[in-house]
Protein backbone atom coordinates (compact mmCIF):
# COMPACT_ATOMS: atom_id res chain seq x y z
CA UNK A 1 0.00 0.00 0.00
CA UNK A 2 1.51 3.68 -0.79
CA UNK A 3 1.90 6.43 1.52
CA UNK A 4 -0.85 8.33 -0.23
CA UNK A 5 -3.23 4.94 -0.19
CA UNK A 6 -2.82 4.58 3.38
CA UNK A 7 -3.35 8.08 4.08
CA UNK A 8 -6.68 8.08 2.24
CA UNK A 9 -7.33 4.73 4.40
CA UNK A 10 -7.12 6.61 7.67
CA UNK A 11 -8.85 9.64 6.53
CA UNK A 12 -11.96 6.71 5.37
CA UNK A 13 -11.86 5.52 8.74
CA UNK A 14 -11.79 9.05 10.61
CA UNK A 15 -14.98 9.81 9.01
CA UNK A 16 -16.95 6.22 9.52
CA UNK A 17 -15.73 6.31 13.23
CA UNK A 18 -18.42 7.17 15.66
CA UNK A 19 -17.39 10.59 17.92
CA UNK A 20 -17.87 9.66 21.60
CA UNK A 21 -19.77 12.12 23.80
CA UNK A 22 -20.60 13.07 27.16
CA UNK A 23 -18.89 10.91 29.84
CA UNK A 24 -17.54 8.25 27.38
CA UNK A 25 -15.12 11.51 26.05
CA UNK A 26 -14.06 12.46 29.06
CA UNK A 27 -13.10 8.76 29.72
CA UNK A 28 -11.96 7.44 26.12
CA UNK A 29 -9.54 8.98 23.82
CA UNK A 30 -11.02 8.30 20.38
CA UNK A 31 -7.84 6.61 18.40
CA UNK A 32 -8.37 8.70 15.39
CA UNK A 33 -10.28 11.55 16.30
CA UNK A 34 -8.19 14.97 17.28
CA UNK A 35 -10.74 16.87 19.27
CA UNK A 36 -8.24 20.26 18.68
CA UNK A 37 -8.94 19.80 15.05
CA UNK A 38 -12.92 19.89 15.75
CA UNK A 39 -14.56 22.47 13.99
CA UNK A 40 -18.78 22.98 14.19
CA UNK A 41 -20.64 25.75 11.83
CA UNK A 42 -22.00 28.03 13.78
CA UNK A 43 -25.20 27.69 11.50
CA UNK A 44 -25.64 23.76 12.11
CA UNK A 45 -25.95 24.33 15.99
CA UNK A 46 -28.16 26.89 15.59
CA UNK A 47 -30.15 24.90 13.10
CA UNK A 48 -30.17 21.65 15.67
CA UNK A 49 -31.82 24.23 18.49
CA UNK A 50 -34.06 25.28 16.11
CA UNK A 51 -35.09 21.74 15.17
CA UNK A 52 -35.76 21.04 19.08
CA UNK A 53 -38.17 23.65 19.93
CA UNK A 54 -35.87 24.50 22.67
CA UNK A 55 -37.10 28.01 23.14
CA UNK A 56 -40.97 26.72 22.52
CA UNK A 57 -40.45 24.33 25.26
CA UNK A 58 -39.25 26.48 28.26
CA UNK A 59 -41.89 28.91 27.22
CA UNK A 60 -44.39 26.12 27.48
CA UNK A 61 -42.86 24.87 31.05
CA UNK A 62 -43.32 28.33 32.25
CA UNK A 63 -46.91 29.39 31.23
CA UNK A 64 -47.37 25.92 32.57
CA UNK A 65 -46.74 27.59 36.36
CA UNK A 66 -48.06 30.82 35.35
CA UNK A 67 -44.33 31.82 35.93
CA UNK A 68 -43.63 35.54 34.45
CA UNK A 69 -40.00 35.94 32.70
CA UNK A 70 -38.90 37.89 35.55
CA UNK A 71 -39.68 35.62 38.01
CA UNK A 72 -38.04 32.69 36.24
CA UNK A 73 -35.04 34.99 35.81
CA UNK A 74 -35.00 35.34 39.59
CA UNK A 75 -34.42 31.33 39.98
CA UNK A 76 -32.23 31.26 37.36
CA UNK A 77 -29.66 34.61 38.03
CA UNK A 78 -30.74 34.88 34.12
CA UNK A 79 -31.78 38.36 33.14
CA UNK A 80 -35.90 38.16 31.03
CA UNK A 81 -35.00 39.78 28.14
CA UNK A 82 -32.26 36.92 27.76
CA UNK A 83 -34.94 34.89 28.53
CA UNK A 84 -37.47 36.16 26.34
CA UNK A 85 -35.01 35.85 23.81
CA UNK A 86 -34.30 32.48 24.50
CA UNK A 87 -37.93 31.33 23.86
CA UNK A 88 -37.77 33.33 20.88
CA UNK A 89 -34.62 31.62 19.28
CA UNK A 90 -33.15 34.60 18.91
CA UNK A 91 -30.09 33.38 21.16
CA UNK A 92 -28.86 29.91 21.37
CA UNK A 93 -28.42 28.74 25.13
CA UNK A 94 -25.29 27.22 26.67
CA UNK A 95 -25.61 24.00 28.76
CA UNK A 96 -25.30 26.03 32.19
CA UNK A 97 -28.37 28.27 31.12
CA UNK A 98 -29.93 25.56 30.17
CA UNK A 99 -29.15 23.33 33.28
CA UNK A 100 -30.48 25.82 35.55
CA UNK A 101 -33.91 26.70 33.75
CA UNK A 102 -34.37 22.57 33.64
CA UNK A 103 -33.83 22.65 37.72
CA UNK A 104 -36.25 25.51 38.53
CA UNK A 105 -38.87 23.31 36.45
CA UNK A 106 -37.39 19.72 38.27
CA UNK A 107 -36.40 18.43 34.76
CA UNK A 108 -33.81 16.86 33.32
CA UNK A 109 -31.49 18.25 30.62
CA UNK A 110 -32.55 15.16 28.24
CA UNK A 111 -36.11 16.38 28.47
CA UNK A 112 -35.25 19.17 25.85
CA UNK A 113 -33.36 17.11 23.27
CA UNK A 114 -35.90 14.44 22.98
CA UNK A 115 -38.28 13.77 20.86
CA UNK A 116 -41.61 15.84 21.16
CA UNK A 117 -44.40 13.70 22.23
CA UNK A 118 -47.09 13.29 19.59
CA UNK A 119 -50.45 14.22 19.56
CA UNK A 120 -53.07 12.29 20.19
CA UNK A 121 -56.06 12.73 17.16
CA UNK A 122 -57.73 10.32 15.36
CA UNK A 123 -60.32 10.42 12.51
CA UNK A 124 -62.78 8.22 12.14
CA UNK A 125 -64.88 7.80 8.84
CA UNK A 126 -68.49 7.36 8.18
CA UNK A 127 -67.50 4.56 5.60
CA UNK A 128 -65.27 2.66 8.18
CA UNK A 129 -67.32 2.30 11.01
CA UNK A 130 -68.96 -1.80 11.70
CA UNK A 131 -72.16 -1.94 12.59
CA UNK A 132 -72.76 -4.95 15.46
CA UNK A 133 -75.72 -6.05 16.69
CA UNK A 134 -76.33 -6.29 20.95
CA UNK A 135 -74.12 -8.01 22.44
CA UNK A 136 -75.35 -11.76 23.29
CA UNK A 137 -79.10 -11.61 21.69
CA UNK A 138 -80.71 -13.61 19.08
CA UNK A 139 -83.15 -10.74 18.25
CA UNK A 140 -81.19 -7.66 19.20
CA UNK A 141 -83.28 -4.62 19.76
CA UNK A 142 -79.95 -2.40 18.98
CA UNK A 143 -77.33 -1.76 16.50
CA UNK A 144 -74.07 0.17 17.77
CA UNK A 145 -70.94 1.33 15.84
CA UNK A 146 -67.99 2.04 17.90
CA UNK A 147 -66.47 5.93 17.12
CA UNK A 148 -63.05 5.30 18.87
CA UNK A 149 -61.88 2.20 17.83
CA UNK A 150 -58.48 3.42 16.37
CA UNK A 151 -57.40 4.91 19.36
CA UNK A 152 -55.37 2.30 21.85
CA UNK A 153 -55.41 2.26 25.20
CA UNK A 154 -58.42 4.28 25.23
CA UNK A 155 -59.51 5.53 28.89
CA UNK A 156 -63.47 6.23 27.27
CA UNK A 157 -65.54 4.42 24.57
CA UNK A 158 -67.81 6.48 22.32
CA UNK A 159 -70.46 4.60 20.35
CA UNK A 160 -73.30 5.72 17.80
CA UNK A 161 -76.66 3.39 18.63
CA UNK A 162 -79.59 2.72 16.67
CA UNK A 163 -82.64 1.38 19.06
CA UNK A 164 -85.06 -0.48 17.46
CA UNK A 165 -88.75 0.01 18.03
CA UNK A 166 -90.05 -2.67 20.54
CA UNK A 167 -92.00 -5.95 19.56
CA UNK A 168 -94.38 -7.45 21.15
CA UNK A 169 -93.53 -9.87 23.71
CA UNK A 170 -89.97 -8.85 23.25
CA UNK A 171 -88.45 -7.96 27.13
CA UNK A 172 -85.43 -5.88 27.34
CA UNK A 173 -82.00 -7.09 27.86
CA UNK A 174 -80.59 -5.86 30.56
CA UNK A 175 -76.88 -5.27 31.60
CA UNK A 176 -73.97 -3.95 33.71
CA UNK A 177 -70.33 -3.12 33.60
CA UNK A 178 -68.18 -0.71 35.67
CA UNK A 179 -68.03 2.83 35.27
CA UNK A 180 -70.45 5.25 34.26
CA UNK A 181 -72.27 5.98 30.37
CA UNK A 182 -72.90 8.83 29.09
CA UNK A 183 -76.57 8.75 26.48
CA UNK A 184 -77.04 11.84 24.50
CA UNK A 185 -80.57 11.32 22.45
CA UNK A 186 -80.40 12.17 18.96
CA UNK A 187 -83.47 11.10 17.14
CA UNK A 188 -86.78 9.22 18.37
CA UNK A 189 -87.94 9.21 21.95
CA UNK A 190 -85.71 6.27 24.27
CA UNK A 191 -86.91 5.05 27.53
CA UNK A 192 -83.70 4.43 29.93
CA UNK A 193 -84.20 1.65 32.80
CA UNK A 194 -81.26 2.56 35.14
CA UNK A 195 -82.24 0.17 38.56
CA UNK A 196 -85.99 -0.08 39.70
CA UNK A 197 -86.65 3.80 37.64
CA UNK A 198 -87.71 4.17 34.48
CA UNK A 199 -87.01 7.66 32.52
CA UNK A 200 -88.15 8.68 28.92
CA UNK A 201 -85.72 10.84 26.55
CA UNK A 202 -86.58 12.79 24.06
CA UNK A 203 -84.02 13.99 21.09
CA UNK A 204 -81.83 16.63 22.67
CA UNK A 205 -81.97 14.95 26.58
CA UNK A 206 -79.29 13.12 28.19
CA UNK A 207 -78.31 11.31 30.91
CA UNK A 208 -75.09 10.00 33.05
CA UNK A 209 -75.65 7.60 35.46
CA UNK A 210 -73.73 4.33 37.45
CA UNK A 211 -73.44 1.88 34.96
CA UNK A 212 -72.61 -0.73 37.81
CA UNK A 213 -76.15 -0.24 38.50
CA UNK A 214 -78.21 -2.84 35.95
CA UNK A 215 -79.83 -0.72 33.00
CA UNK A 216 -81.40 -1.65 29.75
CA UNK A 217 -83.12 0.80 26.37
CA UNK A 218 -86.39 0.72 24.93
CA UNK A 219 -87.15 2.47 21.89
CA UNK A 220 -90.62 4.45 22.24
CA UNK A 221 -92.26 4.43 19.06
CA UNK A 222 -92.85 2.92 15.42
CA UNK A 223 -89.30 4.75 14.27
CA UNK A 224 -86.11 3.74 15.88
CA UNK A 225 -84.34 6.10 18.32
CA UNK A 226 -80.57 6.70 17.92
CA UNK A 227 -78.04 8.32 20.48
CA UNK A 228 -74.37 8.74 20.74
CA UNK A 229 -73.27 6.86 23.94
CA UNK A 230 -70.00 7.08 25.73
CA UNK A 231 -69.04 4.83 28.49
CA UNK A 232 -65.94 5.25 30.93
CA UNK A 233 -64.03 1.81 32.48
CA UNK A 234 -63.50 4.10 35.79
CA UNK A 235 -65.55 3.46 38.84
CA UNK A 236 -67.95 6.01 40.46
CA UNK A 237 -66.06 8.19 43.32
CA UNK A 238 -67.87 7.58 46.53
CA UNK A 239 -67.99 10.76 49.03
CA UNK A 240 -68.15 10.29 52.54
CA UNK A 241 -71.26 10.22 52.85
CA UNK A 242 -71.52 7.29 50.98
CA UNK A 243 -73.14 9.03 48.15
CA UNK A 244 -71.88 8.47 44.14
CA UNK A 245 -71.17 11.67 42.47
CA UNK A 246 -72.06 12.65 39.01
CA UNK A 247 -75.26 10.02 38.61
CA UNK A 248 -77.92 12.32 37.30
CA UNK A 249 -79.91 9.40 36.37
CA UNK A 250 -82.74 10.75 39.44
CA UNK A 251 -83.02 14.17 36.95
CA UNK A 252 -84.92 12.44 34.17
CA UNK A 253 -88.06 12.17 33.59
CA UNK A 254 -89.77 8.99 35.23
CA UNK A 255 -92.39 7.09 32.56
CA UNK A 256 -95.41 7.19 34.35
CA UNK A 257 -98.25 4.85 33.45
CA UNK A 258 -99.09 7.13 30.29
CA UNK A 259 -95.94 7.19 29.30
CA UNK A 260 -96.11 10.78 30.01
CA UNK A 261 -93.52 12.56 32.62
CA UNK A 262 -94.97 12.44 36.44
CA UNK A 263 -95.58 15.74 38.13
CA UNK A 264 -92.47 16.71 39.91
CA UNK A 265 -89.76 15.68 37.80
CA UNK A 266 -87.63 17.60 36.34
CA UNK A 267 -86.03 17.43 33.02
CA UNK A 268 -82.33 17.40 32.39
CA UNK A 269 -81.32 20.35 30.35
Amino acid sequence: MSKTDGLAHVRAHVEMAPIPSGAMAQKVAHPLFDAGNLQVDGGVVEEFISEKHIGARIKALRLKKSMGLVELGRHTGLSASFLSQLETGRVVPTLRNLARIAMVFSKDLNYFFEPEPTTLFRVHRRKDRVRLPQTGANDPSYFFESLGYLVPDRQLDPYFAEFLPGKVGQEARAHQHIGCEFLYVLTGVLEVRHGEGSYRLEAGDAVYFDANTIHSYVCCGDKPATAVIVTLQHPLMVSRDGKHRGVTAAMLRPVSEKGLPQKGQQRMH
